[in-house]
């Protein structure tokens, strides 16, 4: 089954606004920005691919090489933006768990890196 990118749907309410009077004399108001919903569904897309890519390239030196199939695995089998990193080898699952010095390369990288991506992934989320 081929993993496509994630579609992420916030919805947002059409043509609302809301309008109301507070003690004091006071007005308030609110309209919804009718481009809300796509500009953060775009931003949580880019988000995403950009968590799967940098995820990728941290994991690449820390996976067992002999051959650089198993490091290239990653890069091959995954859609970035799909959230789901893919290393199609026979022999991955078994490196992974049973390596000795170097199994369980995503939870080493994950444990060095996961700060460092969770900030720039926010960022680039809220738009800046």
């Amino acid at each position: 089954m081929a993993e496509t990118r994630k579609t992420f749907q916030i919805r947002q309410p059409q043509d609302v606004r809301y309008s109301g009077h507070g003690s004091g004399g006071f007005t308030a108001s609110l309209e919804w920005d009718a481009g809300l919903a796509a500009r953060l569904n775009g931003n949580l897309a880019r988000a995403q691919t950009y968590v799967d890519q940098t995820c990728i390239d941290r994991m690449e030196p820390e996976a067992p090489f002999r051959s650089g199939v198993l490091r290239e695995a990653a890069t091959l089998g995954t859609v970035t933006g799909s959230g789901l990193i893919v290393q199609s080898t026979p022999y991955a699952r078994r490196q992974y768990y049973e390596h000795k010095k170097q199994s369980k390369w995503f939870e080493r990288m994950k444990n060095r890196h996961k700060d460092s991506i969770q900030k720039e992934a926010g960022k680039i989320a809220c738009g800046k």
